[in-house]
């Protein structure tokens, strides 16, 4: 197979395709949990995409992200926080607190195969059989905005306007460009921004994290006058592919990659471990998929440095913006009562086309209107990626990345923090899921005995009931862990599979990356999954994948079929919708003709032939 032909597939798979304390830091002796008094703060959800569990300073990273930094500082950091490792999946568990194989989205809809999308929990948008955080918060007397990235579904029903959001401007689609409103892989026929439900059309200086954090601001001063709290969700494009950035960003990565990604990745995890990230002890595979550095040519160097440069001005930019957001809520006097959540939705894309800047590779990126230029590599008009390597060192020193149930898929940063927020400047190595995100802001809002409880109704319909658990205790103080070494939390993802129970974690990867192969680890004392501790403990191994069997029941989670690739879906199902749309359009075609030829026919009637 050609260059061409392989960066033509993997194009278009590229769619939507994440112990010690921190310095000296303790929790405050004179710290106090949260009182009556501030049950209803505002509640700020910041979600990068795609962001790798090294990619932030104060976990590790040589990207300046002071904002995030300070906001680390205000309150707790969590080290073992584990998330789905796509998109869609993700973000439905972020929002409802159920398990996404429960509420339509085990997968995200470009991935799914006939054999599952045919099954109506595997339609791959968020169904009405639960109950946003958004909409329980609009119960409570919450303005709820967002800004931002959705990928739950596109139809008006589908849309975050109709699950609990007062405010939106909101991208439908899995990507888009950063730069301008144009999507970023055939896949779709145009970007795809709604406004409060509405189609939108962006302005011409459009960039995406400044934009969205200027959408927010101007949701939140909309209703500053009534005094109730609100709700801003901010789910930013960065660093999802097109990575793209402004050129004062991009100029201050400018030979900081020079050294490549192995280094890159050794100097992330000695500082991941100086700062208490994750424990001296810990260590590193090397995927397969991570090119030799020292074997490529000093041009191919140059380029992929100059790829991951881009990256980190990427992130940077996304800092700098979230940091104008707190200083508008100081502004306007409402930082001290507000609390910020940040993350990501899954660990670092490792789909960057090693060899991107190819001729045939350039003229087929040309068609859709990008350029991959090393001089204007992330402004305008230009596509980017980091390619595995780079991607493994944004994930170090975890293993695997977006896609795959392995850490670097997984786990990444996470962060509750604001005045509000007792505990200051504190590590917190409990474990910790996205399930738990919804339950936490309804603990920290008073509004979980609003509408809804564990009860599963709402409105008088039966819905999901939420899986997850607050944190709160830990960012009060009261507790070092909300789950016990008993307690299963299972993952599924397109026929991986993963587990947890307290430090134990079981994990099955398939496909160009996987072997196809239980393994267990302690995650705990080894995040880097670098000993599989099968042999040595059976009867763990074999008590985990009870659990994991009784997970797939419980969730109703459906066969992968034979032979099934993630990579290959997205080609079958793209080449599956333009063929649907073509056949509608044929219809279309001929429902239109059709009233034209009987009335052509009644007036030109067939003359029988001439005996």
């Amino acid at each position: 197979m050609g260059a061409g032909t392989r960066w033509g597939l993997v194009f278009v798979a590229l769619v939507a395709m994440a112990l010690p304390l921190l310095s000296s830091a303790q929790p405050s002796s004179s710290s106090q949990p949260l009182s009556s008094a501030q049950v209803r703060p505002n509640i700020v959800l910041i979600l990068a995409d795609d962001l790798g569990f090294s990619d932030l300073a104060s976990y590790g990273s040589e990207i300046q992200t002071p904002s995030i930094t300070d906001l680390a500082e205000q309150g707790v950091s969590f080290t073992n926080y584990h998330t789905g490792a796509n998109c869609a999946p993700s973000r439905a568990m972020l929002l409802t607190g159920v398990d996404s194989h429960r509420s339509g989205v085990p997968n995200i809809p470009e991935m799914i195969p006939p054999e599952q999308s045919q099954h109506s929990h595997y339609a791959g948008t968020l169904g009405h059989n639960v109950v946003t955080v958004a909409t329980l918060l609009q119960d409570a007397g919450y303005h709820t905005y967002l800004a931002g990235k959705w990928h739950l579904g596109q139809t008006p029903d589908q849309l975050p306007s109709n699950r609990g959001f007062e405010r939106t401007l909101a991208l439908a689609d899995s990507g888009a460009d950063n730069w301008e409103q144009k999507p970023y892989i055939p896949i779709y026929k145009k970007a795809n921004w709604y406004a409060d439900g509405k189609e939108y059309r962006l302005p011409d200086d459009f960039y995406s994290s400044r934009f969205l954090v200027d959408k927010i601001i101007e949701f939140i001063d909309s209703n500053q006058a009534d005094g109730q709290p609100f709700f801003a969700y901010v789910p930013f494009q960065a660093v999802h592919i097109p990575v793209q950035a402004p050129q004062e960003f991009i100029d201050r990565y400018r030979g900081v990659y020079d050294r490549g990604w192995t280094a890159l990745r050794a100097e992330r995890l000695s500082r991941a471990i100086e700062l208490g990230i994750v424990p001296a002890s810990s260590d590193m595979v090397t995927m397969a998929s991570t090119a030799d550095w020292g074997a490529l040519s000093p041009e191919r160097q140059a380029y992929e440095a100059k790829r991951m440069a881009v990256y980190g001005a990427m992130v940077e930019a996304m800092d700098h913006h979230i940091g104008r957001l707190v200083e508008h809520l100081k502004t306007i006097g409402q930082y001290d009562n507000t609390v910020f959540i940040f993350s990501s939705d899954n660990g670092a894309e490792a789909m960057g086309e090693p060899q991107q800047n190819s001729w045939r590779n350039r003229r087929a990126l040309a068609s859709q209107g990008y350029n991959t230029d090393y001089e204007t590599l992330g402004l305008k008009g230009s596509f980017n990626a980091i390619n595995p390597g780079f991607s493994s060192a944004a994930a170090a020193p975890l293993a695997y990345y977006k896609f795959y149930l392995g850490e670097g898929g997984l786990r990444v940063p996470m962060i509750i923090a604001g005045a509000p927020v007792a505990i200051k400047n504190h590590l917190s190595h409990a474990s910790a899921y996205v399930t738990d995100i919804t339950p936490t802001i309804l603990a920290l809002t008073g509004a979980e005995s609003a509408q809804m409880r564990r009860d599963g109704r709402y409105g008088g319909r039966k819905v999901e009931p939420m899986i997850g658990r607050s944190l709160l205790p830990l960012i009060e103080g009261s507790a070092d862990a909300v789950y016990g070494p008993e307690d299963p939390v299972g993952f599924e993802l397109a026929g991986h599979g993963a587990l947890f129970m307290g430090d134990y974690k079981i994990v099955f990867n398939r496909g160009t990356q996987g072997d196809s192969q239980w393994h267990l680890f302690n995650i705990l004392a080894d995040p880097g999954e670098t000993i599989d501790l099968s042999a040595e403990n059976p009867a763990q191994l074999q008590l985990m994948l009870r659990h994991y069997q009784q997970y797939l029941a419980d969730n109703n989670v459906l066969p992968i079929p034979d032979g099934y690739r993630h990579e290959t879906q997205i080609i079958l199902n793209a080449l599956r919708q333009v063929y649907r749309d073509n056949i509608l359009i044929f219809i279309l075609l001929v429902l239109l003709i059709l009233p034209f030829w009987v009335v052509y026919r009644a007036k030109n009637p067939i003359k029988e032939p001439q005996q």
